[in-house]
């Protein structure tokens, strides 16, 4: 059967289970090795991975931004089958990511031991930080083009290699991690940077299969003369376009990055066991929230492909399926978390008044996820057409005007811990009502044309 004719809800779920189980395999990783931390080494250690984690997506965000430019374009000229224009896209998306990840690793990697004191990483975790923080600074400019590779082949509609490669660092990862802790094989003792190093390995061990099984394939993205091209001579104009639709995607998580580390400022007041709770609660809330990004991701490489191929009609429906698959997903893993968040957190961490401090916190604010899927969703399609800055200012206006200053202000407040999350719940229902309301009343008014 032509995969064209089948149903748009079954050609959504053939794109969509796996890209979904990428994510959660991404998610998995960090946990194996929040896992391994927690139990083998403590929750000391945990903390000191866990108040890196803003500063790291801090510096990912303006290259996930400049990889959902170029997936846009990636899926208007795949879906005008225009393979060129692919390649030059992908080679132009790659060089400018090569050489944002060499300035990273050297300002990140120079004052490591500064920005997690803009944190207020407690005196009795600060060292653990500082080493486990440089390293993973240090790999950066492969692991940005890692994330760089996955999404533009997830452009041209291959979620399987994605898929596939994450497999493969994973079990890199569930095999160094423990070896660098506990020093199977002769290998020296590490502790918490085992983590970081096992984390570089996964995503080199990546970069070289997807080298080969790309090439051995011949698939549409494999490495030739033509990508070579474009990125030894990157196309300006171009970069200028990924630029356009990128920059207010890395800017929206520059600004939730940055709000991430007030909160984790916020967090560190009420000691290392609150820094605990806050890592071990985003690591839960992560696979949940990684499927509802998934589905807005689907939604935006569909819009665009349908956009490319002159068929904008169909937006809408691919929107409605969209929306209801986060019901029906996110809705039943929401549920499932709160059935089992007990478990879920003993996962993580081993003292029971740390547990029942993050369960009582996950609690608040897990339904407000299924919100924060919808409003991806209309975001996502309003993406796929170029339209970049209105989702972009209705986002940080949540994350400004109503986690921000919900979280300083409710924390002070009887609530305290409690009420950072109370913020996140908020704000994540108020994005939705926001992007939704936009999509209905202005985007859907315009005219909808290609971009490349």
């Amino acid at each position: 059967m032509n995969p064209q004719s089948s149903p748009l809800w079954q050609r959504f779920m053939i794109f969509l289970v796996p890209l979904m189980a990428s994510n959660i395999l991404q998610a998995l990783s960090g946990t194996v090795n929040s896992v391994y931390i927690g139990q083998l080494i403590g929750v000391e250690a945990l903390a000191a991975t866990a108040t890196f984690f803003p500063i790291m997506f801090f510096l990912m965000s303006f290259i996930i931004g400049l990889s959902a430019g170029s997936t846009v374009l990636i899926g208007q000229a795949w879906g005008a089958r225009n393979v060129v224009k692919v390649k030059q896209v992908a080679g132009t998306t790659l060089i400018t990511t090569i050489v944002l990840g060499v300035i990273v690793a050297i300002i990140g990697g120079t004052f490591t031991e500064q920005l997690l004191a803009v944190l207020g990483a407690p005196d009795n975790i600060r060292e653990l930080s500082v080493g486990y923080a440089r390293i993973v600074l240090i790999g950066m400019p492969g692991f940005f083009v890692f994330l760089v590779v996955t999404s533009v082949l997830r452009g041209v509609g291959d979620t399987v290699t994605p898929l596939f490669s994450l497999i493969l660092s994973l079990c890199v990862s569930m095999l160094v991690t423990p070896a660098l802790i506990l020093g199977w094989f002769g290998l020296p003792q590490l502790g918490v940077n085992a983590a970081a190093w096992a984390f570089i390995a996964g995503f080199v061990s990546v970069l070289i299969f997807l080298f080969v099984y790309m090439r051995a394939r011949k698939m549409p993205l494999a490495p030739d003369a033509v990508l070579l091209g474009a990125m030894m001579k990157p196309d300006f104009k171009l970069l200028g376009l990924i630029l356009k639709l990128g920059v207010p995607a890395g800017l929206q998580m520059v600004i939730s990055s940055i709000s991430g580390i007030v909160i984790i400022g916020l967090v560190n007041r009420f000691g290392s066991d609150a820094t605990a709770a806050y890592g071990a609660l985003g690591q839960v809330m992560s696979y949940v929230q990684f499927p509802a990004m998934s589905i807005g991701i689907a939604a935006s490489i569909f819009g665009a492909q349908a956009i490319g191929a002159g068929q904008a009609g169909n937006l809408g429906a691919i929107t409605r399926t969209a929306l209801i698959l986060n019901g029906i997903i996110t809705g039943g893993l929401v549920l499932l978390a709160y059935l089992f968040s007990e478990h879920l957190v003993a996962l993580f961490i081993t003292d029971p008044s740390v547990i029942a401090l993050t369960e009582t916190l996950l609690h608040v604010v897990l339904w407000s996820i299924i919100c924060f899927g919808w409003s991806v969703v209309f975001s996502g399609i309003m993406r796929s057409s170029g339209t970049v800055y209105a989702p972009m200012v209705l986002s940080l206006a949540c994350i400004l005007l109503i986690e921000l200053p919900g979280a300083v202000v409710l924390s002070q407040t009887s609530l305290g811990l409690t009420g950072i999350w109370v913020a996140y719940a908020a704000s994540f229902t108020m994005m939705l009502v926001l992007q939704g309301c936009w999509y209905q009343f202005v985007w859907k008014k315009k005219k909808i044309v290609a971009l490349v």
